[in-house]
């Protein structure tokens, strides 16, 4: 367990500060230490912190808390000299000069993460946010805060800055303490929590809560009814203990450590599960590590000989696990002194898992739910395992490399003027960011600011900045963002985005094009006043727009067009003859269906066509309608099309079949329905793509949060459909995937 030596404020005397802060390095190191010291010194003089603790008082507060965590020289050298730079502008050149890179960079980095207090307090201080639109920010902010720094050190000596600030205020109270200490529990806290280091973790939470809630903190210092030390030595006594007993039947090699319970951790038990006092079974605790899973029945059986156990109090998560498999026993026994002791009880397979696995104590602790995706959690559980094994490397050089090479550094973190902080891959541009803050804006960006200087949009960004869209008041994208080579795009949502955006235009353009083919039409037809939503239901249209777009594309049977307008028969050349519209080449003369593996009974090398209408595929069963000049038309057997003609003209229907090995390509309307939601067209997209399947046609329609989606496909052949029918009915929100 780490062990944090108490403030400066304890430490009257700076020399004995030294001492303390020199134990145990050798003589280089503690000359090197002294040195900086002495420079830091001479450079704060009297300056004071905002909060009006002296600079030096704080720098040594700092460096001892680091030396408490038993960090390296180079560590408590950076402590020692936090704020030269602020001071001096050259200050980091100095301390370069003087004690070396190392200690430099670390107070470079200490620098930089002060450049985000006044983001992390104001978004802290706003108390209009949206309390989940609030714990998704502050969520970000933690990782933008890992992420702005090379050596995560960095982080470590930002916390203990903290600690020594909110130990000042315990000593010198003023008001904005209770702002400090908010900013705090929800910041600062929850990394010391997930990077492990418990003891600043709790000393952190106790004097926040202590400055936020007053009388609850000394209402429950009381109902603890015994100091500090005295609850430690009663774990102590109990260690020894059942380390005792477990001699006794030959475990020996057992791990038993334990704290009492601190008072921000009591407290936040009593309100989540609404309990009194009374009630809270883990005020003082116990771990006990072993070996075997066999071991750890054998040490329950002996804690509850020792103690007497409290009904109801026991979970077995061994036979048991948890949902993200965290094993362990849990029990709570009556001590004789009447209070409980909650003991836990693991292998050390089982320990491993819980603190830096999937069921890491702080996820448990904070709620917090990521992607199994998101390596952020990897990058956690090996910080955590670098603060355990630098008391196990004997290079202390190799311990600093590991660190630097914990750097989290896939996400990069950028800010809006008004201070939120938007998390993107690496290589994220300008573009990019507008498209992430809103649709519109990325489709309206034309320039961009980044920390007040105009950039180009092709412009990588970089963790930490401050970025500003500069937009037009209408507008859309540039076909130049789609091109990959130019780098205007890092992102697939905003590809996407710009994408739909294009052919939403292009659908557009279509429909405008397709009204005046059809409003001409009309007119030479003198059919004024026709209802075009009946017209293009009596033509086979779900709605009028599906009309224009056929038009707009010559797909439409202007014969059969003018006969529906005119209300007459009409004629013998049906709708869904004409040749299939699919963006390639156009076929050699005299290539069709037939040349697809279509075998006409009792005719050969007939010219046959594939019908628009059912959009027939192998091995659906088929008949065939000859057409007057057009050869014939293959239609799906169930086509509704099929059953009027054949009604009307049963002489022209001809036997038709697949032949044994049909070949090509087939197009096929797919219909999706789904809940909308942003990214839903880019995952269906994303199945045709791996099924290698070409969509030659889209067109969607979204309203009051319902999406319907009409898709034409190319396939091979049935089996293909009914598996992309399948993959695309698992995309997260859709209802159903059905062939059209």
């Amino acid at each position: 367990m780490v062990s944090v030596v108490h403030s400066v404020a304890a430490q009257s005397d700076f020399e004995q500060s030294l001492l303390t802060l020199t134990d145990g390095l050798p003589p280089g190191e503690t000359a090197f230490i002294r040195q900086a010291a002495d420079y830091a010194r001479d450079a704060y003089g009297d300056k004071t912190l905002g909060s009006g603790e002296g600079i030096l008082s704080h720098a040594l507060g700092m460096a001892l808390i680091i030396a408490g965590l038993r960090l390296d020289a180079t560590s408590r050298a950076a402590a020692l000299l936090f704020a030269v730079a602020t001071y001096d502008d050259k200050g980091l050149e100095s301390i370069s000069e003087r004690f070396g890179h190392g200690v430099a960079h670390l107070v470079g980095g200490i620098s930089r993460l002060n450049r985000l207090r006044p983001i992390t307090r104001g978004f802290v201080a706003d108390t209009t946010q949206n309390p989940q639109e609030m714990k998704a920010q502050v969520e970000v902010l933690r990782k933008m805060f890992l992420a702005m720094v090379e050596d995560i050190r960095v982080v470590l000596l930002r916390l203990a800055s903290r600690t020594q600030t909110l130990r000042y205020y315990a000593a010198e109270p003023d008001e904005l303490r209770v702002h400090v200490a908010r900013e705090t529990l929800e910041l600062y806290s929850p990394l010391a929590n997930r990077l492990g280091v418990w003891e600043l973790k709790w000393e952190l939470e106790d004097l926040s809560f202590r400055f936020i809630h007053p009388d609850t903190y000394k209402k429950i210092a009381k109902m603890l009814d015994e100091k500090r030390l005295e609850r430690e030595q009663f774990i102590i006594d109990a260690v020894a203990r059942v380390k005792s007993e477990l001699a006794t039947v030959g475990i020996t090699n057992a791990e038993i450590y334990g704290r009492p319970k601190h008072i921000y951790s009591i407290w936040n038990k009593m309100r989540k599960k609404g309990v009194d006092f009374s009630e809270v079974y883990d005020i003082r605790a116990l771990r006990v590590i072993v070996d075997e899973v066999k071991d750890c029945y054998t040490v329950l059986g002996i804690v509850h000989n020792i103690w007497t156990p409290i009904p109801k109090e026991f979970d077995d998560y061994i036979s048991n696990p948890k949902g993200n498999n965290y094993r362990s026993l849990h029990t709570a026994v009556r001590c004789p002194d009447g209070r409980s002791l909650e003991v836990q009880i693991r292998t050390w397979e089982m320990h491993r898992h819980a603190e830096l696995g999937v069921a890491a104590h702080w996820r448990y602790k904070e709620g917090t739910k990521h992607s199994s995706e998101d390596n952020y959690d990897d990058k956690i559980a090996w910080l955590r395992q670098l603060l355990t094994w630098k008391d196990e490397v004997s290079d202390s050089s190799d311990w600093v490399n590991h660190y630097k090479q914990a750097a989290l550094d896939e996400t990069i973190y950028v800010m809006t003027p008004q201070g939120k902080v938007v998390d993107l891959p690496q290589g994220a541009t300008p573009v990019d960011f507008a498209y992430r803050l809103h649709t519109d804006l990325g489709h309206r960006c034309r320039g961009a600011k980044v920390d007040g200087a105009l950039v180009p949009l092709d412009t990588a960004l970089k963790t930490g900045q401050r970025v500003e869209i500069v937009a037009a008041k209408q507008g859309g994208p540039s076909r130049d963002w789609l091109n990959p080579s130019l780098g205007y795009i890092a992102t697939k949502t905003a590809r996407t985005k710009a994408r739909a955006w294009f052919s939403n235009l292009a659908l557009e353009e279509s429909l405008a094009e397709g009204r005046g083919i059809v409003a001409k039409e009309i007119q030479r037809v003198g059919g004024g006043g026709t209802n075009l939503e009946e017209l293009a239901g009596k033509l086979g249209y779900a709605k009028a727009d599906d009309l224009y777009i056929a038009a707009a594309r010559n797909e439409l049977n202007l014969r059969l067009f003018q006969a529906a307008v005119r209300g007459t028969e009409p004629p013998v050349d049906e709708r869904g003859a004409e040749p299939i519209p699919v963006r390639r080449p156009k076929p050699a003369e005299g290539e069709g269906a037939g040349d697809r593996g279509i075998l006409i009974v009792g005719v050969d090398k007939l010219l046959t066509q594939l019908a628009r209408c059912c959009k027939p595929a192998p091995p659906d069963p088929i008949q065939g309608f000859v057409t007057r000049g057009k050869g014939v038309s293959i239609h799906r057997a169930d086509c509704h099309d099929f059953a009027n003609l054949q009604a009307l003209h049963p002489e022209r229907v001809i036997e038709t079949e697949w032949g044994g090995h049909p070949h090509g390509i087939f197009p096929v309307d797919i219909t999706v329905d789904a809940h909308d939601r942003q990214g839903l067209l880019r995952d269906i997209s994303d199945v045709f793509a791996r099924e290698k399947i070409n969509v030659i046609g889209v067109h969607t329609l979204s309203k009051q949060g319902q999406a319907h989606m009409g898709f034409t496909v190319e396939i091979l052949n049935l089996p293909q459909l009914t598996r992309t029918l399948k993959l695309i009915h698992d995309v997260q929100g859709v209802v159903g995937a059905r062939r059209g």
